[in-house]
């Protein structure tokens, strides 16, 4: 059987995200047919400081096969510079990414994995978007849905990368009713959901606050649009995360991106993914920045979290 092709987004050069693809090149290999969206300028950069900063000779890496840019990017080709935020190596990690959309949108590939990106270094190079799922809703036109975890834990975040003294007033009944019913229609084989509240005590019927009072209302349209009761809430944050609770809960709704994935990097840090629902495209990411410390130091980096990402585009698809 042809093993699916999967886009692979290059990543900040100037981080660990080239580093883990090119050791993981061979393990990912044996499940898809990656194809990278990165010059072959860059990859020799990238196997020259390899070879530099440590003992292991650049024969024994994976040899990682370029695919072009095409168009070429907007700005020069960057030259890498571990751990430095710099426009170039923003704009350029811009381009990969929108080359590796083209190709799932032309058909070429059944997915894209995307390696981490610097946000600032984007917002240096003038690219009007906070990270990838804002660059998606915008491409796509479409309410773009973050879910975060593993096999074990999945988290879906209602709010994302918006400031916290933004969240309240973007808790509406109408609008969380439509993204759970959304999550329940991109998920068909969930079961049970957690609803997170957003109160200590999810308000304590309106001492600390009126927005859980918005929540539970949204889940109850919900199950009645669905007809079944599979949004459960909503849940005090602080106890939600129980062991009780994880046995009963898979899923898992945030109303803030950190109340909910606090737990969840403590929990599974280095198998968790990011996946973008509610899209016509299937995108996955690792759940990691770019740990410009990290970068080409020789140090040990956990590829599970790629690999998982690269399995779950695969899987998704059939």
């Amino acid at each position: 059987m042809q093993k699916k092709k999967v886009a692979i987004s290059i990543g900040d050069v100037n981080g660990i995200g080239l580093e883990i693809a090119i050791r993981a090149h061979a393990h990912i290999s044996q499940y898809a047919t990656p194809i990278y969206c990165v010059h072959d300028e860059i990859l020799a950069q990238a196997y020259a400081l390899l070879e530099s900063n440590t003992t292991e000779p650049t024969q024994a890496l994976p040899r990682l096969p370029a695919h072009s840019l095409c168009p070429p990017p907007t700005h020069e080709i960057p030259a890498i510079t571990p751990g430095a935020l710099d426009l170039l190596s923003g704009a350029y990690s811009y381009a990969s990414f929108t080359h590796a959309c083209d190709l799932v949108d032309r058909g070429e590939c059944v997915g894209v994995l995307t390696l981490p990106i610097h946000k600032l270094a984007w917002k240096q190079a003038g690219i009007p978007h906070i990270g990838h799922t804002d660059a998606l809703k915008s491409r796509y036109g479409s309410e773009g849905i973050m879910m975060l975890g593993c096999e074990s834990l999945f988290v879906a975040l209602f709010s994302d990368h918006i400031a916290l003294k933004e969240v309240s007033a973007y808790i509406q009944t109408h609008k969380l009713r439509e993204f759970l019913l959304n999550l329940a229609r991109c998920l068909p084989t969930m079961n049970e959901c957690a609803v997170l509240g957003l109160n200590p005590h999810c308000g304590d019927g309106g001492l600390m606050g009126e927005e859980d009072a918005l929540i539970t209302q949204a889940i109850t349209e919900a199950n009645k649009s669905l007809g079944k009761a599979t949004f459960v809430g909503a849940l005090p944050p602080d106890s939600a995360f129980s062991p009780h609770n994880r046995a009963r809960f898979r899923h898992y709704v945030s109303m803030y991106h950190d109340v909910g994935l606090a737990p969840l990097k403590a929990l599974y840090f280095e198998q968790s993914i990011n996946v973008t629902l509610n899209l016509p495209i299937l995108r996955a990411s690792v759940d990691h920045g770019v740990a410009f410390d990290k970068a080409y130091k020789a140090k040990e980096l956990s590829l599970q979290s790629y690999i998982n990402a690269l399995k779950y585009v695969v899987s998704a698809r059939g």
